[in-house]
């Protein structure tokens, strides 16, 4: 990163509070977005025996909605623990890439900074981040925290929320709320698209993950999606 940089960075910082509020701003619609799946996470999670204090310490630690989602179907009584740590770090090594993708923004940062910032960091916060800095060639910490630390804060209280009224509402997957999830995704994978070349490890974990659906019992399309599509990213990277 160039001396200019470090002095785009040091005025954005010294803009943080106007910063933080337009990342706030931006989050707001992505806010909206997580409220359907995150009442289904919680309504799940208490269908599974979890109660409403351990809903908001599962979200809160392991902040990565897939992964969740996935340690859910996985999860039995007594739970495998072996298998669903190495279902959620093979689902989240997605923030390897992601984290990768953001380093040349953070070098200049203390390590303990920048790590506390990648542990709020999710798809959608990474995303607009990453895009922000892209834009104006400085990555905002103020405009970072504005969209990934509300997001975290709202994925918490929405899925504390959905163990909650759950039990009240019975299944509330009949109302469609899991449509939300990929909606989201989508609405993302839209906005970061690159062209048919920087999309082949996504058809390669879609494809996978779509023939371990339907050929395999459980939930074992998750690693194998994750899996193949990080297999992908690295065999088809460009030098």
């Amino acid at each position: 990163m160039s001396n200019a940089d470090v002095r785009d960075g040091d005025v954005l910082a010294a803009r943080a509070p106007a910063e933080f509020r337009r990342g706030l701003r931006d989050a707001f619609p992505v806010m909206l977005g997580f409220v359907p799946f995150a009442l289904v996470l919680g309504s799940q999670a208490v269908q599974k025996g979890f109660s409403a204090v351990e809903v908001p310490l599962m979200t809160g630690l392991n902040f990565g909605g897939g992964s969740e989602f996935a340690a859910l179907a996985l999860w039995t009584s007594p739970p495998y623990v072996a298998l669903i740590v190495a279902v959620t770090f093979l689902v989240n090594s997605r923030h390897l890439l992601m984290g990768a993708a953001l380093s040349p923004f953070l070098r200049h940062m203390p390590r303990r900074k920048a790590l506390a910032l990648l542990f709020l960091m999710c798809d959608e916060s990474w995303a607009m981040g990453l895009a922000d800095a892209r834009k104006r060639g400085a990555f905002s910490v103020g405009y970072y925290l504005g969209v990934a630390l509300c997001l975290y804060l709202f994925w918490i209280i929405g899925t504390t929320v959905g163990a909650l009224v759950g039990p009240v509402l019975g299944d509330i997957e009949r109302y469609g709320f899991d449509m939300a999830f990929p909606a989201v995704f989508l609405v993302m994978l839209a906005g970061m698209w690159k062209g048919p070349a920087a999309a082949r490890p996504w058809l390669v974990s879609l494809v996978v993950a779509g023939a371990a659906y339907a050929l395999v019992d459980g939930a074992w399309y998750v690693p194998a999606g994750a899996i193949s599509g990080v297999a992908a990213a690295w065999v088809l990277a460009r030098p």
